[in-house]
C-alpha cells in the first residue's frame, strides 16, 4: 500500500482483533515543517501516506471556537448495511473546526461526528460524547479521523491501528451521538501534534463538542446531555477538558466526564515512559513543547546531541506502532549531551521545569461529576500520579467516582500493565458515562481515598 487510497482492510472482526493484540503490546526538537497550506501545490505525505487535501488548514485565521470550516462525508472502515439501509453503526462526517491553542491563538482542528443507526431508548433528546483518543502518535497519518476509515494502516513505512472504535463503537451502539478530535497538529498539517499539552487537548475537545452541533443532519439539539470520554492521553485530555470547561466552554455543560489513566503530571510521566515500549512517546512531548514553548525550546536546543536530534525528528512522523519498533525501550540519556535523561535535563532548568508544571492537571476543579480510573500496576501513566489528581479533585470539593483496577502484574515496561485496564474497564466506563446522559446522579467515592489504593 503506498498510500491512504489503497489500505489493506481484513474483515471487521479480525480487524478488531488486531487493534486489541497491537494495543496490548503497545496501546522535533523538529524542525522539520509538517506544515502546508490550503494553497499548497504539493499534497503532504508522511512515511509513504499522502494526507487529503481536507487537512490543509486555510491560509486564513479559523473561525469562532467550536465553528466548522468544514466538512465532507467520512466512510468508516468498519461498517455494515443496516436492514434500514442506514450504515451501521453509523455515518460519519470529517470535520475540521477552529479552537484556540495554548499560546491564545486560533488553530484549525480536525476531527469526526458520527450519527448512530441505533437509537437513544432512556429518555431526553439524543447525548453527545466527546471522545478523546488515546495516542495514536505524532504524524498526520495517525489521526484519528483518519483511523476511523482505514483501522489498519501497514505500508512498509508506518504502522497505524484504529483502537478507539472499541470504545466509539460500544457508544454508537447505545445510542450516544458521538464526536472525535484529532487534538490540535494530529491531522490537520500546519504544525506538529503538541502531544499532551493539556491546554490544546482540552480546547480541542470542548470545540469538538461545540462543533456537532453545526453538523449537517447531526439529530442532537441544544437540550443535548454531553460527557467526555478518555484513556491514557485521551484520559488527560478529557480531565483537562472538564476542568477548562467553566472558564473556556462554560456553554458545554457537562453532564459527567470519565478519564482513565491520566497522565496528570508529565514529570512522572516521562520518568515513566523513558526506556519504556512506549519510549517514542517522550520524543513526542518534547517535539510538542519544543514548538510550543520557548523555554523548553531553549533547553531541548542546547541540550540534545546529534542522536538526539535525529530521533527527535524521526519520531515526529510515527505512528505507536512505528514508535514500539523504532524506539521501544530506548534511553532518553543517550540522547542528550550530558548523558542524563531528558527528565533530569529539564528538572536541572527552572524555566523548562516550570513549563511542565504548568502542564499539571488537578489544579482546577473539573465541572460535573468525574469518574476517574488507573490500574494500580500502571507503570506506563504511573498509578501514583492519577491516584493524586483524584485527590486534588477531592479536596476542591469535586464530584468523583474514583475506580482503582486491580490487577496482576503483567510485565515491567511493556504497556501490558497500561494497556489491560483500558481493555478490562471500558464496559464499566460506558455503563458510567451513559447513566449521567440519561440523567441519572452520580454518587462520589471521595470519603473512600484513604483506604483505596
Amino acid at each position: 500500500m503506498a498510500s491512504l487510497g489503497r489500505p489493506q482492510r481484513p474483515g471487521a472482526v479480525r480487524l478488531l482483533a488486531v487493534a486489541v493484540a497491537v494495543t496490548a503490546t503497545a496501546c522535533a526538537l523538529t524542525y522539520a515543517v509538517p506544515a502546508q497550506a490550503a494553497d499548497a501545490a504539493e499534497p503532504v505525505v508522511s512515511r509513504g501516506v499522502t494526507i487529503p487535501d481536507f487537512y490543509n488548514p486555510p491560509t486564513e485565521p479559523p473561525p469562532a471556537n467550536g465553528a466548522l470550516i468544514r466538512q465532507e462525508p467520512l466512510p468508516l472502515g468498519l461498517a455494515i448495511p443496516g436492514l434500514d439501509g442506514r450504515p451501521m453503526p453509523g455515518t460519519a462526517t470529517r470535520l475540521m473546526y477552529g479552537s484556540t491553542d495554548s499560546n491564545g491563538r486560533p488553530v484549525a482542528v480536525t476531527g469526526a461526528y458520527i450519527e448512530p443507526s441505533a437509537a437513544w431508548k432512556r429518555g431526553g433528546p439524543r447525548p453527545l460524547v466527546a471522545v478523546a483518543a488515546g495516542t495514536m502518535g505524532q504524524g498526520d497519518q495517525c489521526a484519528p479521523s483518519m483511523a476511523l476509515q482505514y483501522p489498519l494502516t501497514l505500508n512498509g513505512e508506518t504502522v497505524s491501528v484504529g483502537y478507539e472504535a472499541l470504545a466509539i463503537y460500544r457508544l454508537l451502539s447505545a445510542g450516544t451521538a458521538v464526536v472525535v478530535t484529532d487534538y490540535v497538529g494530529l491531522g490537520a498539517t500546519d504544525r506538529l501534534h503538541t502531544y499532551v499539552n493539556r491546554v490544546d487537548e482540552g480546547h480541542a475537545l470542548l470545540d469538538a463538542a461545540r462543533a456537532a452541533h453545526a453538523v449537517p443532519g447531526a439529530s442532537i439539539t441544544p437540550e443535548s446531555r454531553t460527557g467526555l470520554y478518555g484513556y491514557s492521553q485521551g484520559g488527560g485530555a478529557s480531565a483537562a477538558a472538564a476542568e477548562l470547561q467553566p472558564s473556556y466552554a462554560p456553554d458545554v455543560e457537562l453532564a459527567g466526564t470519565y478519564s482513565g489513566a491520566p497522565p496528570a503530571d508529565l514529570t512522572a510521566v516521562m520518568k515513566g515512559i523513558d526506556g519504556s515500549a512506549l519510549a517514542g512517546a517522550l520524543a513526542w512531548s518534547i517535539n510538542g513543547f519544543a514548538q510550543a514553548d520557548p523555554d523548553v525550546r531553549n533547553v531541548v536546543e542546547a541540550n540534545i546531541n546529534a542522536a538526539g536530534k535525529a530521533a527527535l525528528k524521526d519520531a515526529s512522523t510515527m505512528c505507536v506502532g512505528d514508535a514500539i519498533l523504532g524506539y521501544g525501550f530506548a534511553k532518553s540519556a543517550k540522547w542528550t549531551n550530558s548523558g542524563k535523561s531528558i527528565g533530569d535535563v529539564i528538572a536541572a532548568e527552572p524555566r523548562a521545569q516550570a513549563a511542565l508544571d504548568r502542564q499539571r492537571i488537578g489544579n482546577l476543579k473539573p465541572a460535573g461529576p468525574v469518574r476517574l480510573a488507573t490500574g494500580v500496576q500502571d507503570d506506563i501513566v504511573p498509578h501514583g500520579q492519577a491516584r493524586k489528581l483524584a485527590v486534588d479533585w477531592c479536596r476542591k470539593g469535586a464530584d468523583v467516582t474514583y475506580d482503582a483496577i486491580i490487577l496482576p502484574n503483567l510485565g515491567d515496561k511493556l504497556l501490558t500493565n497500561h494497556v489491560a485496564p483500558l481493555i478490562t474497564d471500558q464496559g464499566d466506563a460506558i455503563s458510567w458515562l451513559t447513566d449521567r446522559l440519561a440523567g441519572r446522579a452520580a454518587t462520589s467515592n471521595c470519603w473512600s481515598m484513604p483506604v483505596q489504593p
